[in-house]
Formats: C-alpha cells, structure tokens, sequence
C-alpha cells in the first residue's frame, strides 16, 4: 500500500504546490487519502504491530498446547474399545471430587482424552478439566482452563485482545481492528491510482516492487505490493475481529438483532413441564474460544451422560460432542456438536434421558446466513476452520502486516530532509486544508458517510475526532505564531 509520506516528494503539474492550495477537484480526493494514510500510519501502526505479533504467537497455540500438555491431551496407546463415560467421569470425580460436574467434552479423535469439566466457584468463569484416558479411564492430569482453552492458549489469547489490561486493554485491538480497513483501503487506492499514473499499465507494476528502484521507491515498493497481497486477509481480520470487540462488537449486535440474524436458541424444556427461567442459548460471541457453558445441575447422575450420549448419537450427532446436564428439573440435556474444522458440525439437541429421545434440535443448516458468517468468521480468526492451512495464512499474514508496518516508518525517516541547513529526523507530513480541495458531492456524500462510520465503529470516531481536534489546534497555534 503507498505510504502517504510520498506527499513529500516534489511538486509536478499533476500536484500543485503545499503552499498554494488549489480549487476544488478530484486530486483533492487522493490528498486527503494521502493525508489520513499518513497519520493513520503513524499513530495506527504501533496498534497493528501489537496485533500482528500477538496474533502471530496465538496462531501457533495448537502446537504449544501439545508441547506443554501432550500427557492430558493425548493418550498413550489407543485401545479397541472405549468405556462407557459413566466409568471415566468416576474415575475422575474420585481423583477431583471438588465442585460440580459441569459437562463431559469427548475426544475428537482416538488419541485424545476425554474431558470432563468441573464449576468451581473460586475459579470464577474458568473451569477445572481432568482429562481422562478413554479406554483406561486413567486420569492423566488436570487443567484451569477457559472455555476450553488451555492456560497457555487462555493467556496468548488474553495478550492479543487486551495485553492482560483487561477491559482498559481491549481498547488497542478495537483501535487496531477499527483503522485496519480504512488504511487499507485508502492504501489500495494510492498505489492502484499511482501505478495507473507513473508506472507500467499492467497488473505486474501493482502486484509485484520495482526492484530497480533505489532508496525510497525501492521501501514504498515493497511496502506497497505486499499490502496488495495481503489486503483481502487484512479486510477479513479487520472484519472479525470487530464482531467481537467491545464497542463495535455492540453495534454489530444490533445489526443481528434487527436482521435477526442470530444462532437459532435450543429449546430445553421437557415436554409437560414449566418453562424454566433460561434456555440454553446461542449466542456466538460467550467466549474467544466459542464454546457454550451455562449453569449446571450439582446432581448430575453419571450414568445418564451415557444415556444422553446414546440418544444424541442415534439423531446423527457424530464427532466430538459437549454434553451438558439439564440446568433444573423441568430442563433436557443439551449435546452440542463442536467440530470447527471444516467442514463445520454444529448441531445441537435437547435430550430427554428418562424417555430415551431428543426433544428439540436446531441444525447447523437451519442457521441464519449472518449467523453462519459469524460463527465461521471467528473460528477463520482464531485458525482453526482450516486446520494447519489455516494457521499457515494467519502466520503469513502476521508477518507481512509486521513488514508493512516497518517499511511505513523506514519511508518516513527516507524522507527527511538531508541538507545540512535544514536536516530532520523524520519528513514532512503532507500538507493541511485538504478537505478545501474536496468536490461538493464528495463532501455532501462524506460527511454523512463518515458520522455514520462512527456510529458503527465508535472507537473509529472517537480517534478520528481526536485526530482532526488535535489537527485544528495545531492549524491555529501556527496561525498565532505567524500573526
């Protein structure tokens, strides 16, 4: 993507002069862009660095889990036959008889271990797992997880959302994810515009650096046809990650409750019985790791997982499952699929086990194509929708947008002045009083464009404001000082 720090090149006919604003027409458009490029990038970019490592380091999580907690995740030696859950959640229960059973996750594959989930109070949202053998019931170790997630994964997780800041730390990752289109988009136009302008008509002079070039040219190059080729990654994060992000998050929310485009809810309640206070919903943003949890019965009989497992199977649930007691007396059992690896199995049903049948289903296929969008967006987000193939787009992604990020700043410090009476550390920022270049249409059209932008992306609007304050306030100190 061009960097806006070109605006400090030397004027030619096609540009006019810094000093000498001209009228209103369509060059005024790309100095704008120009401009909100360059300032975006510098005060941007350090966010989208953080982002970009963070995320580097969480997208290799599946690889650490394994390192440091093979001897729970995985069992020795497969065995020919699998015991029934019943006799692994007592194995485990012997060994952890502390709080309550909460769920049982099954393996996803002959060399995992079963996983059975324990509410602690004193743990708060996060849970205990002991981790069984499925053929031995030999329990091989336990875990503070979060919603799945291992401590390891839970704290890279926490350092790429909020820096371990909490909620105070969220506001980087919304900043990053809010600006990340728009200097995106803004790059994509300088480049294209400029390719089109100054260098062979062809798809080769936007997609591929004029390795010719020298100093300048040669970083903005770089910089330039490596944010082509990662813009639709860096479009697609940007998206994601905002549907979960606080702010923004909320907004989009919004958006599916008016287009009601929310996960169908399950339907627990038992036939004959009163509605209970909550049914197990479907919401798709619980948690990071996108699973569901809800309160549990503290009475759970083991023998009934069995049960519950049996019927959920004869429906058509395969693969690894989450089988979660019902919340009280009038509610059914609830066995969720959760395979995130394409392609996706989320059905989910509501089971009975006194009569031995499902109650209540809702199919994966049944789900509102936002819904759908969502839910596959974040599980692409978090690499794991496309196993290994996926993890390997995220890394290279990572590292180009950490590359961009460096040339952006090289170009600023290859601008600056050289000559000795009147040297810099850094070049010149483009010129202010763009928006008086601006045709009519493109400001009438704008403006509410832009109000808009900030309602949905409100971080987005606050820093834009700050920006254009900040921007006014110096306009007018220099205004003083020239009086």
């Amino acid at each position: 993507m061009s960097s806006a720090t070109d605006t400090t090149r030397a004027s030619s006919p096609a540009d006019p002069p810094e000093s000498t604003p001209a009228g209103r027409s369509w060059q005024g458009v790309r100095a704008l862009l120009v401009r909100l490029h360059f300032y975006a990038g510098v005060f941007v970019a350090p966010f989208l660095f953080v982002a970009a490592l963070t995320g580097l380091l969480y997208t290799f999580t599946p690889q650490v889990d394994q390192l440091l907690y093979g001897d729970q995740l995985r069992v020795e030696k497969t065995g020919e036959r699998v015991l029934p859950l019943s006799e692994q959640i007592a194995a485990a229960r012997a060994a952890h008889p502390e709080g309550t059973l909460d769920s049982v996750v099954t393996p996803p594959g002959p060399e995992d271990t079963t996983r059975v989930v324990l509410s602690l109070p004193e743990l708060g949202e996060k849970q205990r797992t002991v981790f069984v053998d499925p053929y031995t019931a030999e329990v091989k170790g336990e875990l503070t997880t979060w919603f799945g997630s291992t401590p390891a994964t839970t704290w890279l997780d926490d350092l790429h959302r909020n820096l371990h800041l909490g909620e105070f730390g969220r506001l980087y990752s919304e900043v990053a994810a809010s600006w990340l289109w728009v200097i995106v988009a803004g790059g994509l136009v300088l480049w294209i515009g400029r390719s089109r302008g100054q260098r062979a008509k062809s798809a080769r002079g936007v997609l591929l650096p004029d390795r010719t070039a020298r100093g300048v040219r040669r970083t903005r190059g770089f910089h330039a046809a490596t944010g082509v080729w990662l813009a639709l990654g860096l479009f697609f994060l940007s998206a994601t990650g905002l549907t979960w992000s606080h702010y923004a998050g909320d907004r989009f929310g919004q958006v599916l409750d008016a287009a009601q485009g929310h996960a169908p809810e399950l339907d627990t309640t038992l036939p004959d019985a009163p509605a209970p206070a909550g049914g197990a919903g479907g919401e798709e943003h619980a948690g990071h790791a996108g699973h569901d949890m809800s309160a549990m019965s503290p009475k759970a009989d083991p023998a009934d997982f069995d049960k519950a497992l049996e019927t959920a199977r004869a429906a058509g649930l395969g693969g690894t499952v989450t089988l979660t007691p019902p919340a009280d007396a009038a509610s059914g059992w609830v066995v969720a699929q959760s395979d995130n690896v394409w392609p996706v199995h989320y059905d989910r049903v509501a089971v009975d086990t006194a009569r031995g049948e499902v109650t209540s289903r809702v199919r994966w296929a049944d789900y509102p194509v936002l819904a759908k969008l969502t839910k596959l967006g974040v599980q692409g987000h978090m690499g794991v929708l496309f196993g290994i193939v996926n993890q390997i787009l995220l890394a290279l992604i990572a590292v180009g947008l950490i590359l961009v990020t460096f040339w952006g700043y090289r170009m600023w410090w290859q601008r600056r002045p050289t000559r000795e009476d009147r040297s810099a550390l850094l070049g010149k920022a483009p010129a202010r009083g763009t928006w008086r270049r601006l045709p009519l249409p493109v400001l009438i059209i704008g403006v509410p464009a832009v109000i808009a932008l900030g309602w949905a992306l409100p971080l987005l609007g606050v820093t834009l404001a700050a920006f254009l304050a900040v921007d006014i306030a110096v306009g007018l100190a220099r205004r003083a000082r020239a009086a």
